[in-house]
């Protein structure tokens, strides 16, 4: 068996895409988030495969069908395909959280799947979501976390802190987490980025202190 790899994990809504309220069930209902195609070639460029880790429970509330969730999956996978970057494979839990699965985030399961499907070194490799679910799931699988303030995330720092202590790091958006990722990767242990550290300090850029 080959040297295990470390690996990027993304969750779906709220980092590659916007986050619905009423779920995302079509591909009419799919909008990438600003930059979030570059910024997954980018992140290819690292050679680490990608995966996306998604809850989908509307699948089982009956809010859309299987063949609609790999719908939206084929074209964004196209999409993202056509500007360069690649995303190994997605992993999706379709359960309520009534189901009480091993699948669901918080749980780790679609991340210790993805582990032992593709070898991968678990503990050297980076969840990047927007929940303290996101988060917990990162942390029972032993990857370094790194939670958005897209999506859900500027309600979902004090429930991460409260839940999982601040052993993690935070970005504005994907773009911003893909430069943590690659200064950890060069040796340098980079939690956060200047980008949030104005936001929080009320800067000047208003374009980005709205999410705080």
């Amino acid at each position: 068996m080959t040297d295990k790899q470390p690996a990027i994990f993304l969750d779906r809504d709220g980092v590659i895409n916007e986050n619905s309220a009423e779920h995302v069930k079509s591909w009419d209902e799919f909008q990438f988030i600003p930059n979030a195609i570059r910024t997954i070639r980018e992140l290819s460029e690292t050679g680490l495969p990608i995966f996306v880790v998604t809850n989908q429970a509307a699948v089982n509330r009956g809010l859309m069908t299987i063949d609609d969730l790999n719908d939206i999956h084929t074209r964004m996978l196209d999409a993202v395909t056509a500007e360069g970057g690649k995303i190994t494979k997605v992993y999706y839990c379709p359960h309520a959280p009534n189901e009480k699965c091993n699948c669901r985030k918080p749980e780790p399961g679609m991340l210790l799947k993805a582990a032992e499907e593709y070898n991968i070194d678990l503990k050297h490799s980076f969840m990047v979501g927007d929940a303290w679910t996101d988060m917990a799931a990162g942390r029972e699988a032993g990857t370094h976390n790194i939670l958005l303030m897209t999506g859900r995330g500027r309600w979902n720092v004090a429930p991460a802190w409260d839940r999982l202590g601040v052993d993690l790091s935070a970005a504005m958006d994907v773009a911003d987490a893909a430069y943590i990722i690659k200064e950890r990767l060069a040796g340098r242990q980079v939690n956060t980025t200047d980008r949030l550290k104005n936001a929080f300090h009320m800067g000047l850029r208003s374009q980005d202190a709205w999410v705080l």
